[in-house]
């Protein structure tokens, strides 16, 4: 029986978000180019200690926003965002 590891990526970024430092959290199942990034961040503005989780995936070589109906604060970063993962996965 041959047995397989796949490196799970995880990291963390802090991104400016009106003023303040967010921390940006970053996960990926496998280091492959394919699959999504899950990232959770924070909600200052929902209830106490509520996180908001979202999906990235890799569309025609740029990381994209898949989920729907995100405060526009996080929409906003999706292109820092994508600089982020890419500059990860180097």
């Amino acid at each position: 029986m041959k047995i397989t590891f796949n490196r799970n990526i995880q990291f963390t970024k802090l991104i400016k978000v009106k003023g303040r430092l967010k921390e940006f959290n970053f996960r990926k199942a496998n280091p492959t180019i394919k699959g999504n990034f899950t990232i959770d961040v924070l909600d200052d503005e929902g209830p106490m200690g509520s996180r908001i989780i979202f999906y990235m995936e890799n569309k025609n070589d740029r990381w994209q926003i898949i989920s729907k109906e995100l405060p526009g604060w996080i929409v906003e970063r999706e292109n820092e965002m994508n600089e982020i993962i890419n500059e990860e996965l180097k």
